[in-house]
């Protein structure tokens, strides 16, 4: 009893003993913690730890305030994505200005459409397939469930969509998308037109548009039309009905040519379509004649984020009759020096195999008949026959026409006065 009273005596001095020492050590601890917490944590530098002290995270805006902008980087060599597009009797044109317009860097799709006899279509498709070069590269794509396509209806619109929705869902790294026909042919190299287009904003979309649509006000855009090429799988011309609409109100109508050069950043806007014009367009224009020589100049004009991209240039030289008539002056061999002069980077319509095809691969393209058109990519013996360097460049004398012809339209001091009017 007497030893349980000893202990009992020595309990509260203790608790108070330890509460003590406690509240020094602890007191310490932090004023040296304080005072030396830059030593503290170059000791715990050394240790390996997922924690790190003062570290702003990533995901805070303040992160992003500190840094520094990175210096601005070079434009790459860009990239063209092309439809080369044909009918009946078009294999052969076809294939010429597809070897013509070819090079790796560059992204290809080709069509010949429903019209065309099935062995036309095989036959293509086996000639892209066995093309060793074609074959390597993998750049040259034929859309095998051909479309019916009119000229005058909305269809070759529906089909120049569709080949910009493929090169889309393929490729995310081109630049610019060119449509031509088979009856189309480059007047410059594709080093020529790489080596120009690398000094422009990306953004440029070179359409031909006018807002003074003159006698077709009421022969192309007042009359109502359906095409049979949305239903049929034989070609035949529109159907016209009645009554005629009134001109719209709430988009101006636009004019111009069915061959452009339009921006990537244009190109997703059309086939997105975040805003519904393009949608809305491509429904009026179903009952429009002629369709693909006024929708995009429309949805472009009528969008002013894009309104300010505008070229107007389709980069072709194409001679017309007078008075004009529904198709272009075929072109021959006394139109070179016209072409020539003309600074543009293609022509058309030739007729297959015409002399001045040859003249122009002999003169402008350097070009052997069936072959590719040289460049910096070619190596290998014969030319071309293996791929080189793809961003080598071998601009000639047509990169200086062709930069003549875009400094005028671009660096003009009437640029501006010549968009969307």
């Amino acid at each position: 009893m007497k030893s349980l009273n000893m202990e009992k005596r020595w309990i509260f001095p203790l608790v108070i003993s330890s509460f003590v020492c406690f509240f020094l050590v602890v007191t310490s601890f932090n004023m040296g913690l304080i005072t030396s917490l830059h030593t503290f944590n170059s000791i715990f530098s050394i240790f390996p730890t997922h924690v790190k002290i003062n570290q702003t995270n990533p995901y805070f805006a303040e992160s992003k305030i500190n840094q520094a902008p990175a210096p601005p980087a070079a434009p790459p060599v860009p990239r063209f994505a092309y439809l080369i597009s044909g009918s009946k009797g078009d294999l052969e044109k076809l294939w010429r200005t597809l070897q013509a317009l070819y090079h790796p860097r560059n992204y290809y799709v080709v069509h010949l459409d429903l019209e065309s006899p099935t062995q036309e279509r095989l036959e293509l498709a086996s000639r892209v397939e066995k093309d060793p070069i074609f074959a390597q590269v993998g750049n040259v794509h034929m859309i095998a469930k051909a479309n019916m396509v009119t000229y005058r209806g909305p269809t070759m619109v529906a089909n120049t969509l569709h080949a910009c929705a493929i090169l889309l869902k393929k490729y995310t790294d081109w630049d610019w998308f060119i449509n031509l026909s088979a009856s189309d042919y480059p007047l410059v190299t594709q080093d020529d037109l790489i080596y120009t287009f690398s000094d422009l904003k990306r953004e440029f979309n070179f359409i031909e548009h006018t807002s003074r649509l003159g006698w077709k006000e009421g022969q192309r855009a007042m009359p109502l039309i359906v095409d049979p090429g949305l239903y049929k799988t034989t070609k035949s011309d529109i159907f016209w009905a009645s009554p005629k609409r009134a001109l719209p109100t709430s988009f101006k109508l636009f004019t111009g040519s069915a061959w452009m050069i339009l921006s990537r950043a244009f190109v997703e806007y059309c086939i997105w379509g975040w805003d519904n014009l393009p949608r809305t367009l491509l429904m009026y224009y179903t009952n429009f004649v002629s369709s693909p020589e006024g929708y995009f100049q429309t949805v472009v004009c009528n969008a002013p984020e894009f309104a300010t991209t505008v070229i107007n240039h389709d980069m072709h030289y194409i001679s017309w009759d007078y008075p004009p008539r529904q198709h272009p002056h075929t072109l021959n061999i006394n139109d070179t020096a016209k072409m020539i002069g003309s600074d543009a980077a293609f022509a058309r319509k030739f007729k297959q195999d015409d002399p001045v095809l040859d003249k122009i691969d002999e003169e402008l393209l350097h070009r052997s008949n069936g072959s590719f058109t040289p460049g910096g990519w070619c190596t290998g013996k014969p030319r071309c026959s293996k791929v080189g360097n793809l961003t080598k460049l071998k601009p000639g004398p047509g990169a200086k026409r062709l930069r003549r012809l875009i400094g005028k339209l671009v660096l003009s001091a009437k640029f501006s006065q010549h968009q969307c009017n």
